[in-house]
């Protein structure tokens, strides 16, 4: 099963890099969530979010760092950058009978680091 699930994420995100919507979206049950809790917003089905993504008029890339998870839950850090501005996204998605039935995405912008850190701190890309 985690052999499956992760196989399967490593496709979604190399199809999302692509721009491949159909590849992308195979991943989802029909009666799937999505949900952006920063913006408030809860997308309900495959169709629609395959739409949102769609309607979405920037150009993305997506650059995975990291895929973890067992089972049912996995969670994916990854860089979405739109038009040349990255974002730092968190991506949590259960799965129901080997399809994603809820996904949440959390996004952060980079910021400098405090200047009272500074001195303890190495900077990662």
């Amino acid at each position: 099963m985690d052999r499956t699930a992760r196989a399967a994420l490593e496709r979604h995100w190399h199809a999302s890099d692509a721009g491949d919507f159909a590849a992308e979206h195979d991943i989802y049950h029909e009666d799937a969530t999505l949900d952006y809790p920063q913006s408030g917003e809860r997308i309900r089905g495959r169709h629609n979010i395959r739409e949102s993504r769609y309607v979405q008029p920037s150009k993305k890339r997506f650059a995975v760092r990291r895929i973890i998870g067992s089972g049912d839950l996995w969670i994916t850090e990854f860089v979405l950058t739109y038009d040349d501005m990255p974002s730092y996204v968190v991506s949590i998605m259960e799965f129901r009978d080997g399809l994603v039935a809820h996904e949440t995405q959390y996004f952060a912008g980079g910021f400098e680091p405090g200047a009272s850190r500074a001195h303890l701190v190495e900077r990662i890309a």
